[in-house]
């Protein structure tokens, strides 16, 4: 394997195939643009990025910075995690027996247990649903929507009874209930508010009653349907909410459909490989794609059931129509298979983490009478914090691409969630485009240019798409207080670059010095935040600032001087690795 074929495996064109393809829709439209102009064929791209600074000193000094301090970084972790540390037996009881020899994993996080446990079962079902679908397009004789649509919907009932039993009458109770609503609401102009207010209801509902429960609902004599008929997973109103993000689709994309003029317009529209991914988002179907076999097959679509990504239903129904014929090159054999050794990848690098570094059993022990972090430096503090971070990071990122791979065999291609390691990121509005990304994508779709976008009330919409945010992963004040702190965090940022823009002052020699100085800023603001959100709460992170700076006195302060400079070196190689995006073509905006 050459040099180029390692690097692309690493490049974020790997990772979602829009990217490539956008880019290439971009070069026709202005090549065409430019052939109606009579003017030249230079492509623009060279007028947005500058020339590269990889061999410059200053960059040869950021290197020595990097060389010495990653190291010393994974070190610290790996010393405090360590049989011999002062204080290992203090959380040592909560590890679990680890499959590199010498070493116990740190399987302390629930969540991503529950997915790491059940990897070999979860394959299992993806290769016996591939071996399924082809078994039925040879049956059936084709591959048409109609066709893939019965399977969809039938191996999912299959799916859904063995995940949630019984419960999987009562998700198709909430959905066709939803539907009812929609068809008698059509063209009215209520029917926007009148999806969400269901939508939201049934949010909050669900969690109100935990699901239903027929114990709870109708007495303890009934207790034992949920016990012995519940599934493998009764907590269905969990995945629920993923499902509720479809069912907005669905409605809203009707509703774009049905009141957007002649249904004939939409009857001659090109395959998926010749759209771009805005085209295919955006362009109605002719009303009758929007039925209820259809609706279901996308609602519980078993790849994308669990955990996503979201794909549209506009989306969702134009791969469909073309999957058998004419499907992305995103789903052909050679991109998948570097897809999932790109997914192989990040399992192993989860898996070293887990065995090496004890950061999760060291916060959940850090409180009375544990006090798992008693008398750590400064520094082995602070990266407690930051693997904490990563360990969150690969936790997402894992499953979403797990199950993204599993659609991708099945010849549907959902948006990839993370385009970039989490120590990637300087921009706190970029790492909200690139973290969850086909999540932040449906509330740009649905909430935010429907309340306005940027043009009206940008900080309220703002404020109202994070309040959504967070309510939705969880109705707990802990994370509304994370969506709040995170719109604190953009409004400086928005604020810069309204004052300082690039297109205005990129040029001139300080400008990339001062935007490194708020990124720093940035990074320390997004990093509290998400710890805040979603691994140690208001008081932890309270705690772990003060044992780390705070108590420390001036070393505490100058652990945090040199904590800040190292992120100025970071972010300004972040910015020129943008840079050789950039000269290749590729402009993420994250």
């Amino acid at each position: 394997m050459s040099v180029d074929s390692v690097r692309y495996i690493l490049t974020p064109e790997l990772l979602d195939g829009r990217l490539v393809s956008d880019i290439s829709t971009a070069t026709l439209k202005d090549g065409a643009s430019k052939r109606d102009e009579g003017s030249s064929s230079s492509k623009p791209i060279a007028k947005r990025t500058s020339p590269s600074r990889w061999t410059s000193l200053e960059y040869f000094l950021y290197y020595a910075v990097i060389i010495y301090v990653i190291p010393h970084m994974f070190k610290a972790a790996y010393e405090i995690s360590k049989e011999d540390h002062p204080n290992y037996l203090r959380y040592s009881s909560i590890l679990s027996k680890g499959w590199i020899p010498g070493r116990k994993v740190d399987n302390t996080d629930m969540q991503y247990k529950g997915f790491r446990d059940n990897i070999p079962v979860l394959f299992i079902v993806l290769a016996g649903h591939t071996a399924l679908r082809k078994f039925s397009t040879k049956l059936l004789g084709n591959a048409d929507i109609q066709s893939r649509t019965v399977f969809d919907n039938v191996f999912a009932a299959i799916f859904l009874i063995a995940l949630h039993g019984i419960s999987y009458f009562k998700i198709i109770g909430l959905l066709a209930t939803n539907y009812a609503i929609l068809k008698a609401c059509g063209t009215s102009k209520a029917t926007p508010f009148v999806t969400w207010g269901f939508n939201l209801f049934i949010l909050f509902l669900n969690e109100w009653k935990r699901g239903y429960l027929f114990g709870r609902m109708f007495g303890m004599e009934y207790a034992y349907i949920d016990t012995q008929f519940g599934g493998i997973m009764p907590r269905w109103e969990v995945h629920f909410n993923l499902t509720m993000l479809r069912v907005i689709s669905f409605n809203m994309d009707y509703y774009w459909a049905i009141t957007s003029g002649p249904d004939l317009e939409r009857r001659k529209r090109p395959p998926p490989s010749h759209q771009s991914d805005k085209d295919r988002v955006s362009s109605s179907h002719p009303l009758t794609f929007y039925n209820f076999s259809f609706y279901l097959a996308y609602c519980l679509y078993s790849p994308l059931y669990m955990a996503g990504p979201i794909i549209t239903y506009n989306d969702f129904v134009a791969q469909n129509l073309h999957s058998g014929k004419q499907p992305l090159p995103s789903t052909s054999i050679k991109p998948v298979l570097l897809y999932g050794l790109r997914f192989l990848l990040s399992l192993l690098c989860m898996e070293l983490v887990l065995h090496f570094c004890y950061v999760q059993a060291i916060s959940k022990a850090s409180h009375a009478p544990y006090n798992a972090w008693i008398n750590d430096t400064p520094f082995q503090l602070m990266m407690i914090g930051y693997f904490n971070l990563h360990i969150i990071w690969l936790k997402l990122l894992i499953p979403w691409r797990f199950f993204r791979l599993w659609s991708l065999v099945d010849s549907i291609d959902p948006p990839e969630n993370m385009l970039r390691c989490m120590s990637d990121n300087y921009s706190a509005v970029g790492f909200w485009r690139g973290w969850h990304r086909s999540y932040n994508r449906w509330n740009i779709r649905y909430i935010y240019i429907p309340l306005g976008g940027s043009k009206k009330r940008p900080v309220v919409n703002m404020l109202l798409v994070f309040t959504f945010v967070a309510l939705w992963h969880d109705l707990s004040l802990t994370l509304l207080t994370w969506g709040w702190l995170i719109v604190l965090f953009i409004l400086p940022e928005l604020t810069a670059r309204a004052f300082l823009p690039y297109n205005k002052y990129g040029g001139n020699w300080w400008y990339r010095p001062l935007a490194a100085m708020g990124g720093t800023i940035t990074v320390l603001t997004m990093c509290g935040a998400n710890l805040v959100g979603f691994a140690l709460g208001v008081d932890g992170v309270k705690q772990l600032i003060y044992d780390g700076i705070l108590n420390a006195g001036w070393a505490g302060f100058a652990f945090l001087g040199a904590v800040l400079g190292c992120l100025f070196v970071g972010i300004n190689v972040m910015f020129e690795l943008r840079e050789e995006e950039g000269r290749r073509g590729l402009f993420l905006g994250c």
